[in-house]
């Protein structure tokens, strides 16, 4: 995993993505022979984290921290693979090696292999600085998110901008025009850096500029561009003018309907109908930790505009839970329990679950807690798209507290 903001900025503060996405082969292969060494060296068995800085100019890199423990990290790169690190680790506790151990979400394959990915996963953390009146709002090696969100789509754009909708379900994605451009936040970041980097990206700010001012990798600082360029594409077209072609580039770069109503000045229900009519759609990916290279039975899914078949089939008879989303200050674990108790008690009934939620920290969005589980956002959008594609009998919204709650008279 790789993380967007440059060394000097906590991991817990940082947009990590999986797969990196910067690294050459032979720095990538570098970096993991070296870990390899250093856990073989203090001849640890089990779960270990290591972190790295790399030198982006050339090989010189150093190492961190080594974590021989499960830590927030441990449970993001668990959910990001499919890979049940916990799982295999404590089976390894009991002297069980790898190659007898069953890949308990594959079902087929054995936990020797390395999961590889065939989609991109974006976390971002989630700070509540706004609720309190004297706090910095700079961000830097302490830690001060209160939660996280990951995303998983089938490229950077899609991810990314899924992420920030997570975050906050008050923001549309990579919007320009939320924050001012400031060279100081861009220089010193703030929970907010993001949205003053799609404001100079707007204002036309070169890359290589902002790659000076942020230290970001000019291979991020690219793709954002991609998607506040195409911005200035949708504000160029209107409601009666925005053709299939558009549309459809602009779902597959994450762009909600929200976020095209508002930069064609229409509205969300108007860009639903349109896109239904025009047959845009999105389709369900399961992530299966081998890229599919072996067939795999897995119920971990997430749907994407960049795909053209589904991967399963959807018989119905199923009942849909909605999780509580981001752990924030004055909603975090206590949904997350109300949520698994209700899974439960519907498997207890002998009812077939689909659980959504998309907070790696959650016990809810563990792979066996559901019949399937979607890792996806809380909106009406999103609901309703699984909800036609899926046909459950029911939706149970009040599991998941105030977000699930806020898309109620929506979806009804």
């Amino acid at each position: 995993m790789e993380n967007v903001d440059p060394l000097g900025i906590h991991t817990g503060e940082s947009i990590v993505v999986a797969p990196s996405q910067t690294l050459s082969n032979k720095e990538y292969y570098m970096l993991r022979n070296t870990a390899i060494k250093v856990i073989r060296h203090f001849g640890i068995v089990g779960e270990c984290n290591i972190q790295y800085a790399l030198n982006p100019n050339s090989e010189e890199f150093y190492i961190i921290e080594v974590n021989a423990r499960l830590s927030r990290s441990s449970a993001l790169a668990s959910k990001a693979t499919g890979y049940p690190l916990a799982y295999v680790a404590a089976k390894l506790a009991l002297g069980i090696p790898l190659p007898v151990i069953k890949n308990s979400v594959t079902g087929v394959t054995t936990a020797c292999f390395e999961p590889s990915l065939d989609y991109c996963v974006v976390k971002i953390p989630r700070w509540d600085l706004a609720k309190f009146n004297r706090v910095s709002t700079k961000i830097g090696s302490s830690m001060k998110s209160v939660g996280e969100v990951m995303s998983i789509g089938r490229n950077f754009e899609e991810a990314f901008q899924k992420a920030l909708r997570m975050v906050d379900e008050n923001v549309n994605g990579f919007d320009p025009n939320i924050k001012q451009v400031n060279e100081n936040e861009l220089r010193e970041p703030t929970d907010k850096r993001m949205f003053v980097l799609a404001a100079a990206l707007k204002q036309g700010y070169s890359l290589n500029d902002l790659y000076e001012l942020t230290k970001i990798d000019q291979w991020f600082l690219d793709k954002l561009k991609n998607i506040i360029d195409y911005y200035k594409i949708l504000e160029s077209t209107d409601s009666t003018t925005i053709s299939f072609e558009i549309l459809k580039k602009a779902k597959k770069i994450g762009f909600s309907d929200k976020q095209i109503a508002a930069a064609i000045k229409s509205t969300e229900v108007a860009v639903r109908k349109l896109r239904e009519e025009f047959n845009i759609t999105p389709f369900v990916k399961q992530i299966d930790t081998v890229a599919a290279e072996w067939p795999a039975s897995t119920n971990y899914l997430y749907l994407t505009y960049n795909g053209t078949t589904h991967d399963l089939e959807f018989p119905g008879e199923f009942t849909m839970v909605l999780g509580s989303g981001v752990y924030r200050i004055g909603s975090s674990v206590e949904f997350d329990w109300c949520a698994v108790g209700c899974l439960r008690e519907l498997r207890n009934q002998g009812k077939k679950t689909i659980m959504v939620n998309y907070n790696p920290e959650t016990v809810s969005t563990d792979y066996d807690m559901s019949d399937r589980l979607y890792f996806e956002e809380i909106s009406f959008e999103v609901v309703m798209d699984i909800y036609n594609i899926e046909h459950p009998n029911g939706v149970i919204l009040s599991m998941g507290g105030q977000l699930p709650n806020n898309i109620a008279m929506d979806l009804h």
